[in-house]
């Protein structure tokens, strides 16, 4: 069955197209659970490990009282009124347009995030389907462009990026590069430790000369994500996007929305963003760069 639907989507890649919005679009509905989720998942794993941890100091103490929380339990409700979302108003995109952005109970607008990231994650998936085709690239590179999105979301919610997500898109780099899918396996190995090693040194020199963190370790595993799927090669045009864009940003909300210098903001959505550019088309623009400079 599986061969027979992929030499269907060889021979009408209209139908494949057709298949992978579909596809990405309700993965989009199931990040936009993991990310508003799995944040407050891990809330309560630490909670939980502090209070065993502690136990003796908190005695007496009253814990929180804690609901399990799963990616899926309980069911989505309205965080106004609590009415439990059925099926039919939870399809991506359309479920949102036909409600006005409301809840069908009362009336609360619904943010257009929701349908932003589905819709989001359906043109990233297109992208892919288009450049790669029917083919083994396609399917790991739509495992990671998902992935990268939770990733972006959770850092710009939280300033975190969780090792869950992280580390197994770093393994699934390394594992699928054993036959070379994209790179040879050295270059992945070689891709993830200095991937891993550029930022933490520049994190530890940061910190040597001013005394302050100037990012967190969670940015240093995505940049290995990258360079297990890419190679070290690309590194620097990958960093020097993220630098740019992030300092872009920065500077542009200490001007118009009073953001305090000391303040911190989330730098893995950059990375994320120019690492996914880097991967499709880095080649084309470090060529472009380096005819440019010299």
């Amino acid at each position: 069955m599986f061969e027979q639907l992929i030499s269907t989507f060889h021979q009408s890649p209209a139908y494949f197209y057709s298949f992978i919005a579909v596809l990405a679009l309700l993965i989009g509905s199931f990040l936009n659970v993991v990310i508003f989720r799995f944040p407050k998942m891990l809330e309560q794993g630490w909670y939980l490990e502090c209070r065993e941890f502690l136990a003796d100091e908190v005695k007496g103490i009253p814990a929180k009282d804690i609901k399990p929380l799963t990616l899926s339990k309980p069911n989505s409700t309205c965080p106004s009124c609590g009415h439990e979302i059925k099926f039919y108003e939870n399809i991506p995109v359309i479920s949102w347009l036909f409600l006005k952005g409301k809840c069908s109970q009362c009336k609360n607008s619904i943010s257009i995030r929701y349908p932003i990231i589905e819709a989001i994650t359906a043109a990233l998936s297109l992208v892919i389907a288009y450049r790669y085709g029917v083919t083994e690239q396609t399917l790991f590179l739509l495992i990671l462009t998902w992935g990268l999105i939770a990733l972006t979301m959770i850092d710009f919610d939280t300033m975190l990026l969780p090792d869950q997500i992280t580390l197994p898109l770093m393994w699934l780099g390394l594992l699928i590069n054993i036959n070379g899918l994209f790179i040879p396996l050295e270059q992945a190995v070689i891709g993830a430790a200095v991937g891993y090693m550029s930022l933490f040194t520049i994190f530890w020199l940061f910190k040597l000369i001013t005394g302050k963190e100037g990012m967190g370790y969670g940015d240093f595993k995505l940049v290995a994500v990258f360079g297990a799927w890419m190679g070290w090669q690309l590194l620097p045009l990958l960093i020097l996007m993220a630098s740019l864009v992030g300092a872009i940003v920065g500077l542009s909300l200490m001007a118009f929305k009073g953001h305090k210098r000391e303040q911190a903001i989330p730098f893995g959505p950059y990375l994320a963003v120019a690492g996914w550019i880097t991967l499709l088309w880095g080649e084309g623009i470090w060529q472009w760069y380096l005819s440019v400079i010299l």
